[in-house]
């Protein structure tokens, strides 16, 4: 067998072997925390934890539409039921007010719970009263409801707990479930066991709600709604997985045409895919192998390797002509495709020491696979091209092309001129340059987002951006302390501060509260004679409150609730929202409704000690401005090695200057553009920036290296024109993805390869010959 076939079919094995080890490695995320910023601080520690561990991130958000209210509400009622003895979830809630559903194990606790003997005890003349009130109920309309209540509770404490935690901004409810103002959507929140960004489970618990919906629904016409983390998590994965598939596709039959067009023999086509496919296998496999998980975004984003991977087999087959063998026309270009793998490697080099875990995967993707890509152009391909010749220095057309760029003007004022109009735009322009919104890193389309707002609108979720904080050393500590909190919380509430408000202590009392409550309780014999001279003159048998007597001696001797205890009981999901236990401290949460005065909340928070006003939003913009500042740090010392490696490799300073202007002019150009039609920057427009100067290098470093021979002059360009069209398609395809992050990446680069590649011809060397006065 022939070398270059052994060659090929190990290649071929080796590359087969690699997507085994991906297939078995790859695990998918689409965890959004992995491109957010390691906190600093304790606020912003927070802040992430909310927005990844948090209950609030375990919750989904379901409505039932498309029928009457009668469907809606009997819908929502089976849906609750079918639901709650699912695996996949903790809670689920829909307004329903049935006691039953108050757990067993808590009825004791009721009098430690309830506040309703604090101000006055319980004693014969106050259960006298309650128990003539039972007499008129049992003879009401609600006999029903009550009847098996009384025997057990007959001062309906349940009752008032039940009230008492309602949320202060419940959901309208009709027929006994919750319902949107209009009676047009039945609503429901579901707290899920698994995380919020752990996708597939949350898949299972989606599919699991929708399954329980198709079977229970009681009309064909209802729709079901579902928003929150977990949603979004499951639709990005999709989505971004649907984008992957669709954009690798396309760009895989585009390349495939331009190089049929560029090349006019499918056997370069099939060889050039070679470099490409080694490149993703590779940059996977080290992603897979390093990290675990890879993200959706690194995933899509690896598609636009292609653009830059299929470069270097595109520089060797237009550089190939019968002159010379396939191993020396390589050996002759490895210095300059050498440098441009080294100079992107070094520019991706600054985020893989970011510290953000999503753009250390981007950096390893990108630095192993555009290494590979070079490697295997250099040592493998020219042994599999035997002597094939592209044909590129025999184009009439190229010819003609060669010579209108060496008559373009070059004038001396250009520099100057372009760099100061893009500094100018970038002062000067509309809207605010950086992105300091930490919900444009989240790549979800508007129209989620808005279903989410109006969901939680109208289920009466509290501000998620204001919130009060104390933080002590343990629950009992600030149990305590929120107590203490509460009358100066109801006294903003009246002075129209706020509208509402919530933190655990109103579900959970300090221990030392319950202790109080405890001891305020009769003991066995007192109970038993205040029972008896409470009873006297009312129609209730002998004997029928021994369960209700029961309850009052375990309450007297039942050790304290702790959270701990509230494990799978409905108490769970308030408390764990309001307390979190465990780390370096505790913390409790107060949240805010209706915050119209933030003034008077920062007063509030500097009158009492220990307590911090917290602005989630201006938290995450202050975490957003000291990411960007790190990464702009990060890159400006990539900057400097780059100048340093490039200097070193051309080593006379004008040389230097033609290859890093063009790169550096494009730089501030590109955000000057996207800044005027008031696009402002994000993380991914600098990720884009950093990809499209790695690609400008390798423009201007090709234009600089270009031998004077007229035949060589073309098919360095030939080479050039190609590479920067198929990158152009790859990444304008990019800027059609549905994905807001992938468009700002596809966007970015599209406007980078095309400032790049004029201005590094512009910039480049003049042929000997050429006149100067177009200087002038």
């Amino acid at each position: 067998m022939p070398p270059a076939r052994i060659l090929l079919a190990v290649w071929l094995l080796a590359l087969a072997l690699l997507a085994i080890f991906v297939s078995v490695r790859l695990q998918l995320s689409s965890d959004l925390r992995l491109f957010m910023p390691k906190p600093q601080n304790a606020e912003q520690r927070l802040l992430i934890d909310e927005i990844g561990e948090g209950p609030g991130a375990r919750l989904l958000l379901l409505a039932i539409e498309g029928g009457s209210p009668q469907a809606l509400a009997e819908t929502s009622q089976s849906l609750l039921e079918s639901l709650g003895a699912a695996p996949q979830f903790r809670q689920i809630s829909n307004g329903s007010s049935s006691l039953e559903a108050f757990p067993e194990a808590l009825l004791p606790y009721r009098y430690l719970l309830s506040p309703g003997f604090d101000s006055e005890p319980l004693d014969a003349g106050k259960l006298g009263t309650q128990l003539q009130q039972r007499v008129q109920d049992l003879n009401s309309p609600a006999a029903s409801l009550l009847k098996p209540w009384v025997r057990r509770d007959p001062t309906l404490e349940v009752m008032q707990l039940f009230e008492r935690w309602r949320p202060q901004n419940e959901p309208e409810r009709a027929l006994d479930v919750w319902m949107s103002a209009d009676q047009t959507r039945a609503l429901l929140v579901v707290e899920t066991r698994a995380a919020g960004f752990d996708p597939h489970q949350q898949a299972e618990a989606i599919a699991a709600i929708e399954q329980a919906f198709a079977d229970t629904r009681s009309e064909p016409g209802l729709r079901l709604l579902i928003s929150g983390p977990g949603a979004f998590a499951n639709i990005m994965q999709q989505r971004t997985a649907g984008e992957a598939s669709r954009l690798g596709v396309m760009a895989s039959l585009g390349m495939m045409l331009l190089m049929l067009f560029a090349y006019r023999r499918a056997r370069f086509v099939l060889l050039g895919a070679l470099p490409m496919v080694s490149a993703g296998l590779a940059g996977l496999a080290a992603v897979s192998a390093l990290f675990g998980d890879v993200h959706g975004i690194t995933l899509a984003f690896g598609f636009t390797l292609i653009g830059v991977a299929q470069d270097y087999p595109m520089h060797l087959f237009s550089h190939q002509h019968r002159g010379i063998s396939p191993r020396e026309n390589a050996r002759a270009l490895w210095p300059t495709l050498a440098t441009g793998v080294a100079s992107t490697c070094i520019a991706y080099l600054a985020f893989l020491f970011s510290g953000v875990t999503g753009l250390a995967q981007l950096a390893c993707f990108s630095m192993v696979g555009v290494a590979v890509a070079g490697l295997c152009t250099r040592l493998l391909m020219p042994a599999l091209l035997g002597d094939l010749d592209a044909g590129a220095a025999d184009s009439p057309r190229l010819a003609r092309l060669l010579g209108l760029s060496d008559r373009l003007p070059r004038p001396r004022w250009l520099v100057p001129a372009l760099a100061l109009g893009a500094v100018m735009a970038l002062l000067l322009g509309r809207g605010p340059l950086f992105e300091n919104n930490l919900a444009a890193l989240t790549p979800l389309p508007a129209d989620l987002l808005q279903r989410d707002i109006e969901l939680r609108q109208q289920l009466g979720a509290p501000d998620v951006r204001h919130m009060l904080v104390l933080r002590d050393h343990d629950e009992e500590a600030l149990l305590q302390r929120s107590e203490r909190l509460i009358p100066d919380l109801q006294a903003l509430v009246a002075a129209g501060t706020i509208s509402g408000f919530d933190l655990a202590a109103r579900y959970l009392p300090s221990v030392a509260t319950q202790r109080q409550r405890q001891s305020r309780l009769p003991d066995a014999l007192s109970a038993r004679l205040m029972l008896d001279q409470a009873t006297q003159g009312k129609p209730f048998r002998a004997g029928i409150f021994e369960p209700f007597l029961d309850d009052l001696e375990r309450a007297r001797s039942a050790d304290p609730l702790r959270v701990s205890d509230l494990r799978d009981t409905p108490l769970a999901l308030r408390v764990d929202s309001l307390l979190r236990l465990g780390g370096d401290d505790a913390v409790a949460l107060v949240s805010l409704a209706g915050v119209h005065d933030t003034g008077a909340l920062s007063r509030f928070s500097a009158r009492h000690a220990g307590v911090q006003w917290l602005d989630l939003k201006q938290t995450s913009e202050q975490l957003v401005i000291e990411y960007r500042e790190r990464i702009l740090i990060s890159l400006l010392l990539a900057a400097v090695l780059l100048i340093a490696v490039i200097a070193g490799s051309l080593r006379a300073p004008a040389r230097v200057a033609r290859v890093l202007l063009p790169m550096a002019l494009s730089s501030l150009l590109v955000p000057a553009l996207l800044h005027l039609v008031g696009v402002p920057l994000s993380l991914f427009h600098l990720i884009a920036l950093v990809l499209a100067a790695g690609l400008g290098l390798d423009y201007a470093l090709f234009f600089e290296h270009a031998e004077s021979d007229p035949a060589a002059q073309r098919r360095t360009l030939h080479a050039l024109l190609v590479c920067a069209a198929s990158t152009l398609m790859v990444f304008a395809l990019l800027a059609s993805a549905s994905i807001p992050v992938l468009r700002a990446i596809g966007l970015t680069v599209s406007l980078g390869v095309v400032c790049n590649f004029v201005l590094a011809a512009m910039f480049a060397r003049r042929p000997s010959g050429v006149s100067d006065a177009a200087r002038s």
